[in-house]
């Protein structure tokens, strides 16, 4: 868990969503009221909504060039029944990909991850290393190859690992 800055446009919900599971802690901020607003959910929608949540996660995890952290419903099958639409914005005719209808979180995803192919920015969307945090952040280095949500704590505790695997002198 970082103090990175969200990711940009609709990425920011993709992250967020995923960032509702503190793996590490074991807390799933979709078990409130409060967590379940943010997104519109309603308590019947939570198990669709984890398992979109977990889909997005092994996407990001093969953004940074990692296995699944499980077995999950592939995320194309879940954003499949995601109904777009082409909006145009009659002011400027500027036109984008969004929901067919507000408020189901699975097209507001699809409509995201839409919006983040078509600005090259999907593949910077990422979930760090560490099997205790996968923590969804955006990869803002210029090589677009960092590993961990936070150098200070997971990148200092995978390095500090090796380092005592290789026997300190």
């Amino acid at each position: 868990m970082t103090e990175r800055s969200p990711a940009p446009g609709g990425l920011a919900l993709v992250e967020s969503l995923v960032n509702t599971l503190d793996i590490e802690s074991g807390a799933d901020a979709l078990d409130t009221a409060e967590g379940r607003a943010r997104f519109g959910l309603a308590e019947g929608d939570l198990d669709a909504a984890r398992a979109l949540r977990e889909a997005l996660r092994a996407a990001l995890l093969a953004h940074a060039g990692h296995p699944p952290h499980r077995t999950v419903t592939p995320l194309g099958a879940l954003l499949a029944a995601a109904p777009l639409i082409v909006a145009v914005d009659e002011r400027d005719g500027a036109a984008r990909l969004a929901p067919a209808a507000e408020g189901p979180l699975p097209s507001r995803v699809a409509a995201a991850v839409a919006e983040a192919l078509v600005a090259g920015t999907w593949t910077r969307l990422k979930a760090c290393e560490a099997d205790t945090c996968h923590w969804a952040y955006y990869d803002r280095s210029p090589a677009g190859r960092s590993r961990w949500c936070s150098m200070q704590v997971c990148g200092a505790r995978a390095k500090m690992r090796r380092y005592r695997a290789k026997g300190a002198p």
